[in-house]
């Protein structure tokens, strides 16, 4: 297992560890105790799926405000995604920045998504299957967006086309305007 710290040094890389063989191959998605000992304690109590038929599908940019709030670990069972964290923490010397990753069923990355960020992805291939734990039950009060493509942001996603997107997300508030209650706490 390599965990990769990112620019922003809260949304981590995952690399598993792939054994294979004849047969195939085996690799450990998930540990707690790996967490532990990157000095992470995340408590998952929900893993989620979605699948998106088309490429250019775009889910986001999503989070739940506090209490509520969600800690994502994110990976790609099938196709390929490019998976975004953006830095949505009042304070923070990286607010607005995002990190982007390709996932993929052949990479077997994954992304680790911390409370206090903003979520999303875009498809890269048709029929896509995206699975991820989070430590928070899903909470509709909370549940909020903002705009995939906030020029604040500038998220460079890797297609250059108009997105598929739902009503919520093509309706979603800009960074600035977006309702948040996260702020930056340094854990030094």
């Amino acid at each position: 297992m390599e965990f990769r710290r990112t620019e922003i040094k809260d949304v981590i890389i995952i690399e598993p560890a792939v054994f294979g063989d004849h047969r195939g191959w085996f690799m450990e998605t998930f540990s707690e105790t790996w967490l532990k000992e990157i000095g992470l304690d995340i408590n998952f109590v929900q893993d989620n799926q979605s699948f998106s038929a088309t490429k250019g599908t775009l889910r986001g940019l999503h989070y739940q405000l506090n209490p509520k709030a969600q800690a994502k670990l994110v990976r790609c069972t099938k196709g390929s995604i490019f998976d975004v964290a953006v830095d949505i923490r009042k304070g923070s010397p990286t607010y607005g920045m995002w990190v982007g990753v390709e996932l993929s069923a052949e990479n077997k990355k994954q992304l680790l998504v911390p409370k206090g960020f903003a979520h999303g992805f875009m498809t890269l291939t048709e029929d896509v299957e995206v699975q991820y734990k989070v430590d928070e039950l899903y909470a509709p009060d909370c549940d909020r967006g903002i705009l995939w493509n906030d020029p604040s942001i500038a998220i460079e996603w890797p297609m250059d086309i108009q997105p598929v997107l739902s009503a919520k997300d093509e309706n979603a508030p800009l960074l600035k305007d977006a309702e948040s209650n996260f702020t930056f706490e340094d854990q030094k």
